[in-house]
C-alpha cells in the first residue's frame, strides 16, 4: 500500500507543474466545452502512458534519442504557433455565454486535447521515463500499486482543474475578464513555444 501512496504523491508532483496541457484543461474548463472529455482524454492518456513508463521503460529508453525527441519539440512548435494565432484573431471576437462557440466542434476541441497531450515530449519525460527510471527495480506487485497512484493522482488533477474552473466560469461571464484571460493564455503559451524553440535550435 505505501507504494499507491508513493506513486500518488510522486505523479501529483510531476502534474502540478504548469503547462500546456494544463492551461487548455482550465480553459475548457471556463468555458464549459466538452470538459469531462478533455479530462477524460487527459486522464487516460496519462493512465497509458504511465504503465507503458513502468512496464516498458528499458525499451522505449533503447529508441527515445534525440532525433526523436527534436522532431516532437518541432511538432509542438507548429502545434502551438497555430494554437496562438487563432487565439489572436479570436482576440476581439464576442463570446456567447449562453451556448457553445459553434466553431469548437467536439472533433476539434478533441484533436486539440490529443494535441497537447501527444505531442508535448515533456508528457512522456514525466510520465514514461521519470517514472518509468524511478520504478525500475520494483517487483511486480509494486510496480502496479506504483502506476495505480500515480494514475489516480492524474485523474483527480485533471477533473480537479476542470470542474473547478467550470465552477467558477459563472463569476467570469464579462468579455473584458475573457479579454484578460486569452491574453494571459496567449502570453503563456508564447513563452512555452520560444522555450521549445531554443530546445530545437540548441540540439
Amino acid at each position: 500500500m505505501s507504494f499507491l501512496f508513493l506513486g500518488f504523491f510522486t505523479g501529483l508532483s510531476l502534474i502540478l507543474a504548469i503547462g500546456a496541457q494544463n492551461i487548455f484543461v482550465i480553459e475548457q474548463g471556463l468555458k464549459k466545452q466538452y470538459v469531462f472529455i478533455v479530462c477524460l482524454i487527459c486522464s487516460i492518456s496519462d493512465l497509458l502512458l504511465i504503465f507503458l513508463g513502468i512496464f516498458l521503460f528499458q525499451y522505449f529508453n533503447q529508441y527515445f534519442n534525440q532525433t526523436v525527441e527534436l522532431i516532437f519539440n518541432i511538432l509542438l512548435l507548429i502545434f502551438l504557433a497555430y494554437f496562438i494565432f487563432s487565439k489572436i484573431s479570436a482576440q476581439n471576437n464576442k463570446i456567447d455565454f449562453n451556448k457553445k462557440n459553434k466553431n469548437n466542434s467536439l472533433i476539434k476541441i478533441i484533436i486539440k486535447t490529443f494535441g497537447f497531450t501527444y505531442l508535448n515530449p515533456h508528457v512522456y519525460s514525466d510520465t514514461v521515463f521519470f517514472l518509468g527510471n524511478f520504478s525500475k527495480n520494483f517487483l511486480l506487485d509494486q510496480k502496479y500499486y506504483f502506476g495505480l497512484g500515480a494514475t489516480i493522482a492524474s485523474f483527480l488533477f485533471f477533473f480537479g482543474i476542470g470542474y473547478l474552473s467550470k465552477y467558477l466560469s459563472k463569476h467570469l461571464q464579462n468579455h473584458r475578464i475573457w479579454k484578460v484571460i486569452n491574453t494571459f493564455i496567449i502570453i503563456f503559451m508564447s513563452f512555452l513555444a520560444f522555450f521549445v524553440f531554443i530546445e530545437i535550435i540548441n540540439y
